[in-house]
């Protein structure tokens, strides 16, 4: 691989936008091979040791790799410290060091993106461009008029912030629940579990069935593929750079690196 900017460096392993991964480099927070780095400098990811508050950054492959994954229930979204449970990874062969585009808890199902390209991932999360999650949720019981009112115009919850307006349509009622489908431009911690929570309203399931332009579509639990060219050029698209002094220099960003057993957790 050629060498690059190494702010283009930081922001592909997902240290924020470029702009932020050069306020990294102005404050002294990053070295190549043990020296200071200075603005303007540039490495090539493949060769060069480069490390972010003493945290090196995984060699980068020239290849980007770019994975759909229906995660089933009972499986968690990334790899956990001193927690044996089943992850996302165990369902995929080796692929390297991975980003995790849109986390679900450990009882949630569907889409995730799973990639080694760190700039997009942090695109695809970073808040200033709210895109879209779409989820199909099982609630307990029908809600009535004023639930729905609640859901659509945002719910504040235990921590005393609103939830963002959402889509929320009534799919079918059954004796078994009802199914919603909501569309979601934020992500909270368990956001619509914790909806639910507050309104009386129980969440018996929830499966996510789209994320930005990229659908499940007949993923089954535990499947996953490669994107397309063409799904990757959406993503992108619906994705541009985040514009210079928008992020904050603090590491990476929302899709924080995902690892396998046995390397060492990032720093919170």
């Amino acid at each position: 691989m050629a060498e690059e900017r190494l702010q283009k460096i930081l922001a592909q392993a997902g240290y924020g936008s470029r702009r932020s991964s050069e306020e990294l480099i102005i404050a002294g927070r990053v070295k190549v091979n043990g020296k200071v780095a200075e603005l303007g400098m540039k490495a090539d990811p493949e060769r060069d040791s480069i490390a972010v508050d003493g945290r090196l950054l995984p060699r980068m492959t020239a290849k980007k790799l770019y994975f759909a994954l229906h995660k089933p229930r009972g499986v968690l979204s990334v790899n956990a410290p001193q927690d044996n449970r089943p992850t996302v990874f165990d369902l995929m062969p080796d692929q390297g060091h991975l980003f995790v585009v849109g986390r679900l808890d450990f009882d949630s199902e569907g889409l995730m993106i799973l990639t080694n390209d760190g700039d997009l991932a942090n695109r695809l999360t970073h808040p200033r461009y709210g895109h879209e999650k779409e989820y199909r949720v099982l609630v307990g019981k029908k809600p009535d008029d004023d639930q729905l009112a609640a859901l659509r115009h945002g719910v504040v919850l235990e921590d005393g912030r609103r939830t963002a307006p959402a889509k929320v349509i009534v799919e079918q009622s059954s004796p078994k629940g009802t199914w919603l489908r909501m569309t979601l431009r934020e992500g909270r911690k368990r956001q619509i579990r914790e909806m639910g929570k507050q309104i009386g309203m129980p969440v018996l399931r929830i499966l996510r069935v789209r994320i930005g332009t990229l659908e499940l579509g007949d993923l089954k639990p535990g499947q996953w593929r490669q994107l397309t060219r063409e799904e990757v050029g959406e993503l992108q698209e619906s994705a541009p750079s985040v514009p210079a002094g928008k992020s904050r220099a603090k590491g990476p960003g929302a899709s924080r690196p995902a690892r396998r057993p046995g390397a060492r957790p990032p720093k919170k």
